[in-house]
């Protein structure tokens, strides 16, 4: 499967009022695996920025000045998300603004070119209720690395949203899948050593990562509605000679 994890930035928060897209990142997954492959522009918006948006972004009219408009990459764009399923935090913020892009350049609508749309704000709300789900609380939570992240960037926000993404939907099966690097589905074989010889010492847990192990355990069992298999109880085997009382 070939997903594309995209993020925008832009103008202003209203592309109804005029604002503009001013950069778009895309950083492509296939069977879950970054291939590194991205596609990265920062965007003329043929008008100003407004200094509450720089704050964000800290893209600058002048920083922009000289970069493409969109009618220069819009072709770009859409043959890299075509046929795609796209992986987007707050997917009506920025599908908003890529409609109103597609629209005003005369293109189909940006919706009709890619498979379908994953928002992972949507998906966090309901894996996480009552916490924060911005990128970075994520980021926090699922021990994602983000300390150079001083300011939004499409590019940067977009691989952090992969690697967030992957977290978030890493399940029970696939904490031994994802250890696999597809040799297998490929029919290739792999050697084996016999270390049945060696004697291997025994490290036990200490109490921070009992506790730690713990609460990954509990993020698990709540994302799956308390359906995990380690919480189901077993009934205790009477033994065969047993004498019922």
């Amino acid at each position: 499967m070939r997903q594309i994890v995209l993020d925008t930035e832009t103008t202003g928060l209203n592309h109804a009022t005029g604002d503009r897209l001013i950069e778009i990142g895309c950083v492509e997954l296939v069977n879950r695996r970054l291939t590194g492959r991205n596609l990265h522009f920062y965007i003329n918006p043929e008008r100003d920025v407004p200094e509450d948006a720089v704050a964000i972004h800290g893209l600058t009219a002048d920083f922009l000045a000289d970069k493409p408009k969109f009618a220069e990459v819009m072709h770009e764009i859409q043959d890299f998300v075509r046929d795609a399923e796209l992986i987007i935090h707050n997917a009506a913020f920025d599908m908003g603004f890529l409609e109103m892009e597609f629209k005003l350049h005369k293109l189909p609508p940006f919706r009709d070119q890619v498979a379908n749309v994953i928002d992972t704000l949507r998906e966090a709300r309901q894996m996480f209720p009552g916490k924060r789900n911005s990128l970075d609380a994520l980021c926090d939570r699922l021990g994602v690395g983000n300390a150079h992240r001083t300011l939004h960037g499409a590019l940067l926000d977009a691989e952090l949203l992969a690697e967030v993404y992957l977290a978030m939907t890493r399940g029970q099966n696939s904490l031994v899948i994802d250890m696999l690097d597809g040799a297998a589905a490929q029919g290739e074989t792999r050697a084996t050593a016999d270390l049945s010889a060696l004697t291997l010492p025994v490290l036990l847990a200490t109490d921070i990562e009992l506790s730690a192990h713990a609460s990954v355990l509990k993020e698990l069992d709540k994302a799956s509605g308390g359906k995990t298999v380690w919480n189901i109880e077993v009934p205790a085997e009477v033994p065969a000679d047993a004498t019922v009382q």
